[in-house]
């Protein structure tokens, strides 16, 4: 591997200073290799948001198995890099963290669902890093696809920092904002954890329940 791949950057690029990327998109599997749903949309009358937990092979794990969750994959997003790979993500260079991209059927389950998801299975304190795993592709990142999810996401972040807080912990570092550019994961990455069962997951939260702080029909 070539040597500026190898060093890692611990605080966020600049556009100016990020890798350049490539046109090409990464190739991923048509199917879900758990539930043999579409891994690309449209999903018709199906909701989505993107969450960073950290390493987010655990993180997608914990998201196929909810009730009411059709589709999940891993990817990369908040960064400057186009269609990066996972190797240029790891050094930091491309500023994108690694996310699961979630859809869901909000006929079965809500947003204040997956959010309590979300905040519950990972700190959301913890800056550039999650345990063990340390780098701005690690960091905490909640990214919404409308306004209105964007603003409940917010009013939860609020809900949940006050009883963090109130526990011991620091505040919330979580990058919160509307979704940017999503760029999918290798196809080595997808569903890892179903595919490798004993593999490396570094997924675990704080043990502070998260209220749901946003009405159940969202």
């Amino acid at each position: 591997m070539l040597s500026f791949l190898s060093r890692r950057t611990p605080q966020m690029v600049t556009a100016e200073t990020a890798l350049p990327g490539r046109a090409q998109a990464i190739t991923v599997p048509e199917l879900h290799a758990v539930n043999g749903h579409k891994m690309k949309g449209p999903w018709p009358r199906m909701a989505e948001l993107f969450v960073g937990m950290g390493c987010f092979w655990g993180a997608e794990r914990k998201f196929w198995q909810q009730p009411g969750v059709h589709v999940t994959s891993v990817g990369y997003q908040g960064g400057f890099s186009e269609n990066p790979t996972y190797e240029e993500t790891c050094t930091g260079r491309t500023g994108h963290t690694e996310v699961v991209h979630v859809v869901y059927d909000p006929a079965i389950t809500t947003l204040a669902a997956m959010l309590k998801v979300f905040w519950e299975n990972h700190d959301p304190t913890q800056g550039m890093r999650q345990g063990n795993d340390s780098g701005t592709q690690y960091r905490s990142a909640l990214f919404l696809t409308s306004d209105a999810d964007l603003a409940a996401a917010r009013v939860s972040k609020a809900a949940y920092e006050a009883k963090l807080v109130a526990a011991g912990h620091g505040v919330i570092t979580t990058e919160v904002g509307l979704a940017p550019t999503y760029y999918y994961g290798e196809d080595y990455h997808q569903q890892y954890l179903h595919k490798n069962p004993s593999g490396y997951c570094s997924i675990g939260g704080t043990g502070v329940s998260c209220p749901s702080g946003i009405s159940d029909d969202r």
